[in-house]
């Protein structure tokens, strides 16, 4: 898919989820791409797995670190992985990201277990 290809090398991707009276909420997010879906880590105790659990439709966009917006916004379904393509995806996440990711785990042992969601663009 010619839209994951252009956003591989990005670091950061802004995730639209939605809050149940449709309020959307930005949220930049470090991800990686495999299998033309995006995968995304993060702990299961955050604002956006509540959202997703309650709305699995997503929008995305390539981001600074600060949530501005570089890219288009495409549409996309969300959906929270296994234990076993959790822990897949962690190693992919610690692959790109290195040092950083490693820190950012110790940094957020607070918000819960480690959880993954994949993207399928629509």
């Amino acid at each position: 898919m010619k839209y994951l290809e252009e956003i591989e090398s990005e670091k950061y991707i802004s995730v639209e989820t939605y809050r149940k009276n449709g309020t959307p909420v930005r949220t930049p997010v470090w991800f990686t791409i495999k299998d033309n879906q995006i995968f995304v880590v993060t702990r299961d105790q955050t604002g956006k797995v509540k959202r997703l659990k309650n709305n699995n439709q997503v929008k995305i966009a390539t981001c600074t670190i600060k949530g501005d917006i570089k890219g288009k916004w495409v549409s996309g379904i969300a959906e929270i992985l296994d234990e076993e393509k959790i822990k897949e995806a962690v190693k992919r996440r610690d692959k790109k990201y290195g040092f950083f990711s490693k820190m950012a785990r110790f940094l957020t042992k607070s918000k819960g277990e480690l959880l993954a969601f994949s993207i399928k663009i629509k």
